[in-house]
């Protein structure tokens, strides 16, 4: 594998403080967001290199770069930059070049404490080196993901033999490109420049040959836009590449006159838009329906007055119909508009996620509806001003089937953020916060008896308490566990101190323990608190297996897998959880898990990451909004980690439980969140049940040969098993990565 492990001397050279004193918790002070060490030259090998990295650090995220200096200074360039996995080791290959001068290091990219605690360059063999390479390439890059190993290297020489270019060039380009975060505030506009966009030719040819092309109704409420803005909405329907498309304008009594003299200029210009001028002003609900009173296509599309649709987005609504010619709602990502027309922050949206529809009106832009379904359901409500596209949507869904929901993965409606707007800032209307409040109270009411909506933690978000059944289902918490009676003992006194909840019983999963303590602790707590059981089970280590055998002595009609290492935060962790899984169409559902230092561990499962699964929004400060605020929405997830996991007794069994075959130590909770899916329920993430996670402290790490392969089978299996569902979570995006947890671009 390698010959030569080197330690490298670092010496600081700028923004750089050492810390003094018994007390300080970190070695170093970074001052600024460029502190820098060097390690002077001479230390380290050329050729194949492996980075070793363990910095522990007060921030949410950080990452290491190193730099080159080749005669003509530090160039960024060449430099490699590596994300770091808080409180272990972080790996990643890469080539030093001959003719290093220097090489400078930087520790973090912002303000902060940290300390370097593991920091080498291992000089690695080619042959090993490449086999590596190809490995992350196969598992964690969109264009190799699912190839053999063995195929890539030689598939990166032809390429790169056809680009004119050295293969480890083009490899490493590859390589390092699945270890770059695209944030959507910083590189956005460079998301952008590498799209590729349908041609006219293509657009025309596509057209030509679609056997489904119905016409749709563009519905507009207008009143007192900016006349520029409102000629760059208009113009961006007349723009469209699909032709089949009728725009009704309907002006709510603007005050304005150049209003009316616009309008009138397009409908003459056009007999495809249609005006009607409205005599006295009802606000946008009755001008909405005014303007779908005209409609006459088969569906109707919503754009506000000062907004836009990109040129394909009708094209694209068409082509999504040859593929689901039934479909009711269809609906896409989204992006705003700032006063300089530059587009910024986009929203690329999960499939169909009906209960994070009831805590934010997620789908909102370009929403397409047929119209015949939006008139038999009443058009738009009087007196849901701010939030009507939210109400509609709500009424819409709770008449069809998830099949007939399409969610376009494209950014085909460019809202417009200026000053006033609630693209701009949701506190800016609050109004529409209210009505959005009364738009979910209808739908509960009418659709789901004894629940409660109410305000969210975020303007314009919203929660849904649901109720428990009066009689409390029992529900039995599985704790497997080994020894070590300092996790354990933490873990099972809060659980019985902190829950409100108290209709449950907590079964120890004693997997062979010795420890004289835990013996002892397991029998006195088991005597103190008539909920306790203890459960012997001697065979090796297998997860899967030891729930199995806990769920068959499991009395309550809910249980609950959780982990030795958990600890209650809020007293109604429980009772949140049970009222969620008590819904006939919920599965699996799952907690907010922190780390101890307050950044989050879990907040759901997002398929595909690092190769079969990865945590949603993993090291965001406990008070981080998220991602468009889900780190603070019930939401519907593919997966939830068995950390702390509930479902009913009934399912668990319908799916025959978890895999203790092949799936023994890892990834067992995402195969049965799966099951569970396919079996028809939705898997469900909840904000509101609070708890710290000191993960798998107690199993330890893949740090052996024989783990090493077991982890590996089980990421075979997942794959062999899942397949391409795998790399297409429809709670995520396919515009997102698959490498990190950040929601940042692919």
């Amino acid at each position: 594998m390698n010959l030569f492990v080197q330690k490298p001397k670092y010496e600081p050279v700028s923004g750089l403080q050492r810390m003094e004193g018994e007390n300080a918790q970190f070695e170093w002070l970074s001052l600024n967001e460029d502190p820098q060490f060097v390690v002077p030259r001479g230390r380290v090998l050329p050729g194949w290199q492996m980075l070793e990295a363990d910095i522990t650090h007060n921030q949410p995220s950080a990452a290491i770069k190193l730099y080159f200096d080749l005669g003509n200074g530090f160039e960024e360039e060449s430099s490699v930059y590596l994300p770091l996995k808080l409180g272990r080791i972080t790996k990643r290959l890469f080539w030093m070049p001959w003719g290093v001068k220097a090489i400078r290091f930087d520790p973090l990219e912002s303000e902060g404490l940290f300390t370097i605690r593991h920091l080498r360059f291992v000089w690695l063999t080619p042959w090993f080196a490449h086999d590596r390479l190809a490995q992350r390439l196969a598992r964690m890059h969109h264009r190799w993901r699912g190839r053999e190993k063995k195929e890539v290297v030689p598939s990166l020489k032809q390429l790169a033999q056809e680009q004119g270019v050295h293969w480890r060039t083009l490899a490493m380009a590859e390589y390092n490109a699945t270890f770059e975060r695209m944030t959507t505030g910083k590189s956005y506009p460079e998301w952008l420049s590498n799209q590729v966009l349908p041609s006219r030719e293509e657009v025309q040819q596509f057209l030509a040959q679609a056997e489904y092309k119905p016409l749709i109704s563009v519905v507009v409420p207008v009143y007192n836009p900016t006349p520029e803005l409102l000629s760059a909405c208009i113009d961006s329907v007349l723009a469209q590449s699909y032709p089949h498309w009728q725009l009704c304008l309907a002006d709510d009594a603007s005050t304005d006159p150049r209003v009316h003299k616009i309008l009138n200029s397009y409908a003459a210009s056009d007999p495809r838009i249609e005006v009607v001028i409205r005599e006295r002003n009802g606000h946008i609900c009755a001008a909405s329906n005014s303007a779908l009173e005209i409609a006459e296509g088969e569906f109707t599309a919503l754009l506000d007055h000062d907004d836009t649709l990109n040129e394909d987005a009708l094209y694209q609504v068409i082509v999504a119909l040859q593929d689901t010619p039934n479909a009711a709602l269809l609906y896409s990502d989204e992006d705003k508009l700032n006063e300089r027309g530059e587009r910024f922050d986009p929203h690329f949206k999960p499939a169909w996620n009906p209960d994070l529809l009831l805590g934010q009106n997620y789908i909102s832009h370009l929403g397409v509806y047929r119209t015949e379904l939006v008139r038999q359901v009443g058009g738009f409500r009087e007196g849901y001003e701010g939030s009507q596209d939210h109400d509609l949507v709500l009424r819409v869904t709770a008449e069809i089937s998830a099949d007939r929901i399409v969610h376009i993965p494209k950014v085909l409606y460019h809202w417009r953020a200026t000053e006033g707007s609630t693209a701009m800032n949701s506190t800016q209307k609050d109004y529409t916060a209210e009505a959005g409040l009364k738009a979910v109270a209808s739908h509960v009411d009418k659709h789901h008896r004894g629940a409660v909506a109410e305000h969210g933690h975020y303007p314009n978000t919203y929660r849904v308490c649901w109720p428990i059944p009066a009689t409390a289902p029992l529900v039995s918490l599985l704790i497997p566990t080994r020894d070590r009676v300092e996790i354990l003992k933490p873990c099972v006194d809060a659980i019985l101190d902190r829950t409100d909840y108290q209709n449950f019983e907590l079964l120890i999963l004693d997997n062979g323990s010795t420890c004289s303590e835990t013996l002892a602790y397991m029998e006195a707590v088991a005597k103190r608190d008539e909920r306790v059981r203890v459960l012997p089970w001697s065979e090796p280590f297998n997860y899967s297996a030891i729930n199995n055998f806990g769920a068959q002595h499991a009395k309550g009609d809910i249980i609950g897998l959780v982990n030795n290492d958990i600890e209650p935060i809020n007293s109604e962790w429980l009772g949140e959880m049970v009222s969620q899984v008590c819904r006939p169409d919920i599965g699996c559902v799952g907690a907010k898990l922190y780390y101890p230092n307050d950044t989050i561990q879990h907040a759901g499962v997002i398929l595909g990451i690092g190769g079969v699964a990865g945590h949603a929004h993993k090291y965001f400060t406990r008070n981080a909004s998220g991602y468009f605020t889900r780190l603070h929405l019930v939401q519907n997830m593919s997966a939830v980690t068995a950390a702390c996991l509930l479902v009913r007794k009934s399912v668990f069994e319908q799916v025959k439980g978890l895999n203790e075959n092949e799936l023994t130590v890892a990834f067992n909770d995402v195969d049965f969140c799966l099951k569970v899916r396919e079996a028809g329920y939705r898997n469900l993430w909840t904000p509101y049940a609070e708890l710290y996670h000191h993960e798998s402290i107690s199993r330890g790490a893949d740090d052996n040969s024989k783990k090493r392969s077991r982890a590996s089978k089980e990421v075979t299996y997942m794959r062999a098993t899942w397949g391409k569902r795998l790399d297409c979570d429809p709670a995520y995006n396919p515009n997102l990565t698959l490498v990190h947890e950040d929601f940042s671009l692919r």
